[in-house]
């Protein structure tokens, strides 16, 4: 069998991979806090006929080898974290990071996860929590009869009551050395893995940190140009070695034919 069906068969199953994650950044193109990803191809192992510098006759050594390679595989799954859009809400609890930072968010068995996502709400005992209904950490309660929130640049959240106005707490935010080594949990969660390294937390604005921009949401970063430029280019790149079978299959029934006569 020619060498060519299974090498194209790599980059069809590659291609296809490419549209998956295209598919996926189209979705979530008005996901809150959402990062694109690219995915990385890298090529096979090489079936080295002739290594470059062989000596080829007495003193004379050949400027190049031969070597046929046998296709691509994804390397890698990248997230790609520039900023998305702000748009404002005018919503007092929807806050965006301007800059590097993650919310960190308590998970029901105590586990620190982290996300962009800055729709937040109050839950029934007053805590500020995703949309899904995770605690932001360090938790932050607001109480029953405040009359005006307003979170500020540094993440404080001042209440207001008929008391009068006081803080509610403090959002701060994490950072990994190696945010493209997050891994995506869904529900616009990243948990932290050894590749990511462990994360660094503080007051927003300090430090490197972004700030916090009250009553704006981040958008997802997803340009849709791109990824239909994208999409069109797997598209043929798929096609293509689709016909690289062809043309294999085409060269074997000839050889038959000419076999056969």
């Amino acid at each position: 069998m020619l060498r060519a069906f299974s090498t194209a068969a790599t980059g069809m199953s590659a291609q296809q991979m490419m549209v998956d994650v295209t598919a996926n950044n189209l979705a979530n193109i008005n996901t809150n806090g959402f990062k694109r990803s690219q995915i990385d191809f890298q090529d096979l192992l090489y079936l080295k006929l002739r290594q470059a510098g062989t000596e080829v006759s007495s003193g004379l050594l050949a400027p190049s080898g031969i070597e046929i390679g046998s296709g691509v595989r994804a390397g890698a799954t990248e997230k790609v974290f520039t900023s998305g859009e702000l748009v404002n809400t005018g919503k007092p609890l929807d806050i965006a990071i301007s800059g590097d930072g993650f919310l960190q968010v308590t998970m029901p068995d105590g586990k620190t996860r982290y996300t962009r996502d800055g729709a937040l709400q109050t839950n029934a005992n007053g805590d500020l929590v995703t949309t899904t209904g995770y605690q932001i950490e360090p938790a932050i309660t607001i109480p029953v009869d405040a009359t005006d929130i307003t979170i500020a640049p540094d993440g404080s959240v001042q209440v207001t009551t008929p008391s009068g106005t006081s803080t509610a707490g403090n959002i701060q935010l994490a950072t990994f050395i190696n945010p493209a080594g997050l891994s995506s949990d869904g529900d616009n969660l990243l948990s932290e893995t050894e590749a990511s390294g462990t994360p660094v937390t503080g007051t927003p604005g300090m430090d490197g940190l972004g700030t916090i921009q009250s009553t704006f949401l981040e958008k997802s970063n997803v340009q849709m140009v791109t990824e239909l430029v994208n999409l069109i280019t797997a598209q043929r790149a798929y096609e293509v070695n689709s016909r690289t079978i062809k043309a294999g299959d085409d060269m074997l029934r000839n050889s038959i034919q000419i076999a056969s006569v």
